[in-house]
C-alpha cells in the first residue's frame, strides 16, 4: 500500500504512534471495534453517521495500522488511550462514545474515568462477563500468547493465513455476506497484528474483573446509556440467554437496551443502520 493513500493520520497518544481517522462536523463520535479488528469495520456506520457528527475511528496498539505497544493492554491504560486520541485531535468537548464486543469494557471505562469528557455511551453488542475471576497470573497468559504469536509468525502463518482467518471470523459473526477490503487483506497478513489479537485475547478476563472492580468504585455519569443486542432471529437457547444478558447489561449501567436483527455478533457489518439510530436517537 502507498502511505500516501492511507485514510487519515497517525497521532501519538502516551508516546505511541496510533492511526486514526477523524471526518465529519458536529457533536464528537468516537468509534472503539472489537478484539482484533479494525478502523475500517465501522466503514458502514461512519457513512451514515458523518452528515450528523464529527467521526473518529482508531486503532487500538497493534492493530489496523497502529504501532505496537510494549506492554499487553490494561483496561485503564485502553480508557486513558481514548481520552488522550481526544486530546491529540483537539476535542475537548464531551464525546459519545461507542464500543463493540470487548471494547465495550473500554468505552464505558472511560465513561466512568473521565466522566466529564463523555456524554453518552452505546455498547454494540457488548462482552459480558458476570462474574469475572481470571485463573492465571496476568503476565503467564501475556507470556504464553506472545510465545504462540511468535512461532505461529515464524512459521511465516500470518501471511499464508491471516486474510483467510479473518475472512472464516467474519463471516461466523455476520448472517450476511460481506466481502474484505485490501486494507483487511494486508492488515492481517502481518505478525505485528496476530501479536496484538493474541495479547488483546489474553487480557479479556483480566479487563473483565478490572471494570468488575471498577463498577463497585467509580460510578457513571448521568449520561444516556444504550446497549444494542445482535439477534440473529433463531430461537435458539443460547441466542436467547444472550439477549437477556444484553438486557440485564443495560439494566445495570441504567440505560436501554435495543435488538439489532437480522445481525450476528458484527452488527455494524449486518445492520450499520441500526448503530446509527443508536447514536443518533441517544438523546
Amino acid at each position: 500500500m502507498n502511505p500516501r493513500n492511507v485514510p487519515g493520520r497517525i497521532v501519538r497518544v502516551g508516546g505511541l504512534p496510533l492511526h486514526v481517522l477523524s471526518e465529519g462536523s458536529g457533536p464528537v463520535v468516537v468509534l472503539s471495534a472489537g478484539l482484533g479488528m479494525a478502523w475500517f469495520d465501522w466503514d458502514a456506520v461512519a457513512a451514515l453517521l458523518l452528515p450528523h457528527r464529527t467521526v473518529v475511528r482508531f486503532d487500538r496498539p497493534g492493530l489496523g495500522l497502529s504501532a505496537p505497544a510494549a506492554a499487553p493492554p490494561d483496561l485503564a491504560d485502553e480508557a486513558d488511550r481514548i481520552a488522550g486520541l481526544l486530546d491529540a485531535l483537539g476535542h475537548r468537548a464531551p464525546a459519545t462514545v461507542v464500543g463493540h464486543s470487548m471494547a465495550g469494557f473500554h468505552v464505558e471505562a472511560f465513561a466512568r474515568l473521565h466522566p466529564d469528557r463523555c456524554d453518552g455511551l452505546v455498547l454494540v453488542d457488548g462482552s459480558v462477563e458476570e462474574d469475572p475471576r481470571p485463573r492465571l497470573p496476568r503476565a503467564v497468559r501475556a507470556a504464553w500468547a506472545r510465545g504462540a504469536a511468535g512461532v505461529l509468525s515464524a512459521a511465516g502463518l500470518p501471511h499464508l493465513l491471516g486474510p483467510a482467518a479473518r475472512r472464516l471470523l467474519t463471516r461466523a459473526g455476520t448472517v450476511g455476506r460481506h466481502g474484505g477490503g485490501d486494507w483487511e487483506r494486508a492488515g492481517y497478513r502481518t505478525s505485528r497484528v496476530l501479536r496484538a489479537c493474541a495479547l488483546e485475547n489474553a487480557g479479556y478476563p483480566y479487563q473483565a474483573a478490572d471494570l468488575a472492580e471498577l463498577r463497585r468504585h467509580r460510578p457513571l455519569p448521568a449520561v444516556p446509556v444504550t446497549v444494542l443486542a445482535a439477534y440473529d432471529g433463531s430461537e435458539s437457547p443460547r441466542q436467547l440467554r444472550w439477549l437477556a444478558r444484553q438486557r440485564a447489561l443495560a439494566a445495570e449501567l441504567g440505560g436501554r437496551c435495543t435488538v439489532a436483527a437480522p445481525a450476528g455478533h458484527l452488527v455494524m457489518a449486518d445492520a450499520p443502520e441500526a448503530v446509527a439510530r443508536a447514536v443518533l436517537e441517544l438523546r
